[in-house]
């Protein structure tokens, strides 16, 4: 599958890049050094360009393979990366949606807009039945995030010692 651009009103989603034109890599590596995002995007370590570069090549061959949409959420008019937002699982039957906000533009409900728009596209172009949501349970950003783009709390596990809170979607 191709990347597909969305337009969600004062973002606009678009495919990570790192070209002449535009490269995220900075904006990737900055993200991934502050706490915040060690806290709760455990599963990446970027420390360089090298490593945003293979981040944004990633990406690019999970579009390809149909297994995850992801797209940067980028400020409209200078393609400023705010962060990003993805559905994965999509190959497996298990869609699951998540989302990260740079840190210099958190509070601004990037992460609630850039979600909304995202979970819409996987009911309406994907025609997916259910979109899950799974965030640590002292997460509140993604607690309220969850709530504010109509996820439904199901359950919750634990995993590794670390409480997790399942959410639902469905269309």
């Amino acid at each position: 599958m191709e990347p597909i651009e969305i337009n969600a009103g004062g973002y606009y989603l678009r495919a990570l890049r790192a070209d002449d034109l535009l490269d995220d890599r900075p904006a990737i590596v900055r993200a991934f050094e502050d706490p915040e995002m060690k806290r709760w995007v455990s599963d990446y370590r970027i420390a360089d360009l090298a490593d945003a570069g293979a981040y944004v090549r990633r990406r690019a061959d999970e579009w390809a393979r149909g297994v995850r949409c992801s797209w940067a959420v980028a400020e409209p008019t200078t393609g400023e990366l705010l962060g990003e937002v993805d559905l994965r699982g999509l190959a497996d039957g298990d869609p699951q949606a998540a989302c990260w906000t740079h840190p210099d533009h958190r509070g601004r409900g990037v992460a609630s807009t850039a979600l909304g728009a995202a979970v819409r596209f996987g009911f309406g172009a994907l025609e997916l039945p259910r979109i899950g949501y799974q965030h640590e349970a002292d997460n509140t950003a993604s607690h309220r995030v969850a709530e504010k783009c109509g996820f439904r709390l199901v359950g919750e596990s634990v995993h590794e010692g670390v409480r997790l809170l399942q959410w639902v979607a469905v269309p």
